[in-house]
């Protein structure tokens, strides 16, 4: 789908993100932001009592909620976020509902959340849910209208996210010189960088490989930057060590039961010209455990329409 941008639409773009200084969340924001949910969690709970303005205080136990949707805790998100007044939790407990039990209806209660008086001093929490709710429904004009107007670091992030999904390499581009501008080192904008370093091809893998390893080095591995970095190996052509990251994200992180993780290893076996004896197992746990996961569903298109096409040429047997 082309989403083109009104002239207003591209004032808005352009509105400069704002640093936050660093406080009492700081870290537990880095270690949701990089994958490392568990090491979050304990980061919440060591925090809890301690002094902090009642933004702070909100904002920490909607990362807590974040952190169980993240990890696939959805049944405890939703009994954690049910009958909440806020917006931001309004919009986590949708999309806990919409994950156990995808319906337009939720869709719609989200977008009334959106819409709702109360929710123009909402915290980022209820744009960055929203759009990540509207991306896994395939809403991908409602999520960048979620979230392209916003000005932390996060909203630029995700925004430059959608514009690599919509092929619009050049607006990522133009977002991450944004967030440079602002905090060059910061985690989400070397995040970013990789990303944009990987849908770029394989004459900047190596960038993007940089990045996550330095990264990795500096807050340790998780599931997701495994995976980033598996991706970014693949980019560049380097499948060992992709499948090293890979083989990694499945001994340490319990990858084998990570949709991702799956995907990519096939993909990586694939260019390794591994045997479908090694393929075929990963195939069927996709198939079995993550139905309406998009290369799942691809790959239904796919056998479909191959199948369509041999029944034309099928042969029927002579018989003597």
């Amino acid at each position: 789908t082309l989403i083109t941008f009104s002239s207003g639409a591209r004032n808005q773009r352009n509105r400069a993100p704002t640093m936050a200084e660093p406080d009492d969340l700081y870290t537990l924001r880095a270690q949701f932001w990089l994958g490392h949910y568990d090491m979050a969690l304990d980061e919440a709970r060591s925090i809890a009592r301690r002094p902090m303005s009642q933004s702070l205080k909100d904002e920490r136990e909607e990362l807590v909620v974040r952190c169980y949707l993240a990890k696939g805790d959805v049944d405890r998100a939703a009994a954690e976020t049910e009958g909440s007044a806020s917006p931001g939790m309004k919009a986590l407990n949708i999309t806990a509902k919409q994950t156990l039990n995808p319906s337009p209806a939720n869709l719609d209660a989200l977008k009334t959340v959106l819409a709702a008086p109360a929710s123009s001093n909402a915290s980022p929490t209820l744009s960055l849910t929203a759009a990540h709710t509207f991306l896994a429904a395939g809403k991908t004009r409602d999520a960048l209208e979620c979230v392209s107007i916003g000005t932390t670091m996060e909203q630029m992030a995700l925004t430059l996210q959608i514009y690599l999904r919509i092929d619009r390499i050049d607006l990522a581009k133009e977002q991450l010189s944004a967030m440079r501008t602002v905090d060059e080192d910061a985690i989400l904008s070397q995040l970013c960088a990789a990303y944009v370093d990987v849908a770029n091809g394989s004459s900047t893998a190596a960038d993007a490989i940089h990045h996550l390893n330095t990264l990795q080095e500096q807050y340790g591995a998780s599931l997701m930057l495994l995976n980033c970095a598996a991706v970014a190996h693949l980019t560049a052509g380097n499948y060992s060590e992709a499948e090293d990251s890979l083989a990694e994200a499945v001994a340490e992180f319990n990858g084998g039961e990570d949709a991702d993780t799956l995907v990519n290893t096939v993909v990586c076996y694939q260019h390794l010209g591994r045997a479908a004896g090694d393929i075929d197992p990963l195939l069927n746990t996709l198939r079995a455990k993550f139905g309406a996961h998009p290369f799942v569903e691809g790959l239904k298109r796919v056998e479909g329409a191959l199948e369509r096409e041999s029944i034309k040429y099928k042969v029927d047997a002579i018989s003597a």
